[in-house]
Order: structure tokens, then sequence, then C-alpha cells
């Protein structure tokens, strides 16, 4: 008897143990010096003769590592991701640089889907869920040149931010990319 109760105390201290939320464990950012940042992704096809020279042109501010192809079909996305770890003073280059070689800047993706130290553009590896439109003077805010790092990141994240509702069969229903977002309305009228 005694023995059956501690098992079921056991049992019960670990069913109600709260999980630890993997979103709010953020570590702190390695310096450049040591974590290279990643420029990776795609640039348009009428720049392929010239990729070695705009990956250099890429990686002229120094502390990144450049993986960049051209795009197989005229112009690459617009889409462009950028790590919670990288440089305001980086970010603002490579976003400057990837709207002359790419087909721009038009959506923006949610940082918890990338890695900390990496940038993409041109990407085309995530789906509509996970990115946000922005506009061109929202861009444009993004290269203010009088942001420090965390105002950057801060504003990168406001216009990042996912949208509640996004398009399903003609229908608007949450954003599944946002944890918790979803409910079983639709299954279970």
């Amino acid at each position: 008897m005694f023995k059956s109760l501690i098992i079921y105390v056991v049992l019960g201290v670990f069913l109600f143990v709260p999980k630890p939320m993997a979103t709010q464990a953020e570590t702190a950012c390695q310096i450049v010096e040591k974590k290279k940042i990643k420029v990776e992704g795609y640039i348009s096809k009428k720049f392929r003769k010239e990729r070695r020279k705009i990956a250099k042109e890429f990686a002229e501010m120094g502390d990144t590592r450049t993986a960049l192809r051209a795009f197989p079909m005229g112009k690459s996305s617009d889409v462009v991701a950028v790590g919670r770890c990288v440089p305001a003073y980086i970010a603002r280059h490579v976003l400057t640089t990837a709207i002359k070689y790419t087909g721009g800047v038009g959506s923006l993706v949610t940082q918890s889907f990338i890695h900390s130290h990496w940038i993409g553009i041109g990407t085309t590896m995530f789906d509509e869920p996970s990115q946000r439109k922005v506009t061109t003077d929202q861009v444009n805010q993004l290269l203010n040149p009088d942001l420090d790092d965390k105002e950057f990141h801060t504003l990168y994240k406001k216009l990042s931010k996912q949208n509640e509702l996004v398009p399903f069969f003609g229908l608007k229903v949450p954003n599944a990319k946002i944890p918790g977002n979803t409910n079983n309305t639709l299954l279970n009228p």
C-alpha cells in the first residue's frame, strides 16, 4: 500500500511539472569576431557571372561568410531573414546590397524561425505564414544608420510580426505558425 502511494506521488509530480518554453530560452549572443554571420541565399539570374564579385561585396563589412547562388529563373525572391544576433551595421549593409542584386526586400521572416547569426536573402525556404509583407518606407526605417543593434532588432521584430489570420482555401484561419494560436472551431463547429 505504501509503495503504491509513493509511486502515485512520484508520477503526479512528474505529470504536473511545468514544461519550459523554448521561445523564452534565448541565449546571449556571441560576438561576431567569434561567431561569424552567414549570408546565404539567391541573387537574380542576370548577375550569375558576377556571383563571386557580389559575394565579396556582401562580405566587405567583415565578420561574415557568404553562400550565394544565382536564382534559376529570373529575379530572385524578395524575402529576407535577419537573425537576432546580427549587428545592425552588417544587417543594413546586407539589406542595401540585397536590394541591388535580388528582387528587393518585400517580406521579412520572423526571427523565431531562423538561426541567430544568419541572414537569408532572396530566400524561398519559408512559407507565407512565417513572413510579413513590408513597404519601401518600412525597409527605409530599417536602413536608418542611427539605429543601434537593439533598436534595429526591436523594429525588425515589430515589422516581421506574423499575421494572426492567414488565407486558407478562401477563408481566413488562425496562423498555425504562432504557438497557441490555433483552435479547433473549424474541426468541431
